[in-house]
């Protein structure tokens, strides 16, 4: 196995007496992008001081800046069924909590569909519990099936990833087939005892058979996987530690890492009382453990979702996230149950705007919302991906989209502010694109989007 806890408790040991000159050291080495050492990495976490912090968050916003530029990638959630036969401790949906149990029939997929459509989302994360009874791969499919297929007027859903358990390679060649976009799996925690402790006595509590789950995503000829952690169950120290390591692992078997790493925090839930657990996450060293990520893995992009409030995820986008849901919904038919109250959600979300009203706070701040998902159209995907976003041509592709999306979101579901708003940051921006022919396609594509065309990219 190529998590090791001794040697991640080692590094971290070594780490706690580091001096401030060897966290200057480290910090100069990572202005460099060279690369960061598992000891290097295990001496940012221990950064304490006021002025090295600031120094860490500048760094970590000018190298997600230098890949990124200023485009924030807009999704949300569909969750499909609480069906679940595990019994995971943090988690809404285990099965010792009772309450009466959901799976939505494709006619209320497609609802949910419609109704995330009208919110202008074109990708989105399809989401379920753990049951091989009520929720088999055939029923993934299918839902899958019902996504592409459900349109409205002006909107469809371009790409679905999908986060479902632990499976078999066989399984996996099977969602690739079906036009799956990223494979996400949370590890939860990449601590053992705390791994078996929190998922008692249930199918995901097979640790080995979790952790390489990946392996067998890979050889089914899924190219991008988003991994995770829990905050808030283990040391988050250790879970860092072990995301970098796994991250390397998959690189060097299978040429490309994690295209995608999601940073939840635990958050109340049904059944589950937040005193329990000893490894909470303070807001700083939340900040500070996004931006460490974002220094160690430069080129691979960092999802927050609903669970954080507004001014929390106003912040971290100057860290390193470059990826957040909007307008999201954690329960079974909950888009549709939403306003009724009526849904069991698998946890609590704070930052409860409509999509609206957070896309206009991004472009007031700078950002581009990007409903682009032209990347995985195509093919650009896993070590593709990685080398045009190593390279830096990325930028004369992702930027361009994102504006291109940003336009025909307006024109479809935005106010006249919204309109407004966009018309003024594509100008901005069209201006500073270095190469002439990317800046006339720009120009172009938003006097095709009011001519009526949409689904432009490159």
């Amino acid at each position: 196995m190529f998590i090791n806890e001794d040697y991640i408790n080692g590094l971290l040991e070594q780490a706690r007496g580091a001096s401030k000159e060897e966290i200057q050291q480290v910090l100069k080495k990572a202005e460099k992008r060279a690369g960061l050492s598992h000891k290097d990495i295990a001496v940012l976490l221990q950064i304490e001081d006021e002025k090295q912090l600031k120094e860490m968050y500048k760094l970590a916003g000018e190298i997600k800046e230098s890949i990124y530029g200023k485009r924030i990638v807009i999704f949300a959630p569909l969750y499909v069924s609480d069906y679940c036969v595990n019994n995971c401790v943090y988690c809404g949906y285990k099965r010792c909590n009772k309450f009466t149990r959901r799976k939505l029939t494709q006619e209320e997929v497609a609802e949910e569909v419609r109704l995330l459509e009208k919110m202008g989302h074109k990708r989105i994360a399809l989401e379920l519990g753990e049951d091989p009874v009520n929720n088999p791969i055939e029923y993934v499919i299918e839902c899958l099936d019902t996504i592409y297929k459900t349109q409205n007027s002006n909107g469809e859903i371009r790409r679905a990833n999908v986060n479902i358990a632990a499976t078999t390679v066989d399984n996996y060649r099977r969602l690739k087939e079906a036009g799956i976009g990223t494979y996400i799996l949370f590890q939860e925690t990449y601590h053992k005892p705390t791994y078996e402790f929190m998922h008692p006595k249930s199918i995901k509590g097979n640790y080995d058979y979790h952790t390489t789950a990946f392996d067998r995503a890979m050889e089914g000829g899924i190219d991008d996987v988003g991994a995770g952690v829990l905050f808030g169950l283990a040391d988050p120290k250790f879970e860092v530690l072990g995301l970098m390591i796994h991250n390397e692992h998959l690189e060097e078997k299978f040429g490309v890492g994690f295209h995608t790493i999601s940073v939840p925090r635990l958050k109340p839930a049904e059944g589950m009382n937040l005193k329990d657990f000893p490894h909470l996450l303070r807001d700083e060293e939340f900040k500070k453990i996004v931006a460490v990520i974002r220094i160690a893995v430069p080129f691979t992009g960092i999802i927050l979702s609903t669970r954080e409030n507004e001014d929390m995820r106003r912040e971290l986008l100057k860290y390193g996230v470059s990826q957040m849901s909007a307008g999201s919904s954690t329960g079974v038919g909950g888009y549709k149950a939403r306003e009724a109250g009526e849904s069991v959600e698998q946890f609590k979300t704070s930052d409860e705007r409509a999509p609206l009203d957070i896309l206009k706070e991004l472009i007031g701040d700078g950002y581009i919302p990007s409903y682009c998902t032209a990347c995985y159209r195509m093919g650009r995907t896993g070590d593709r991906f990685m080398s045009l976003a190593k390279s830096g041509n990325i930028q004369y592709v992702c930027e361009p989209n994102a504006l291109t999306t940003l336009m025909e979101y307006a024109l479809d579901y935005g106010d006249e502010e919204l309109r407004k708003k966009t018309e003024a940051l594509i100008k901005a921006r069209s201006e500073e694109i270095s190469r002439d022919d990317i800046k006339r396609i720009v120009i172009d594509n938003v006097k095709k989007l009011k001519a009526g065309e949409r689904d432009l990219y490159l």
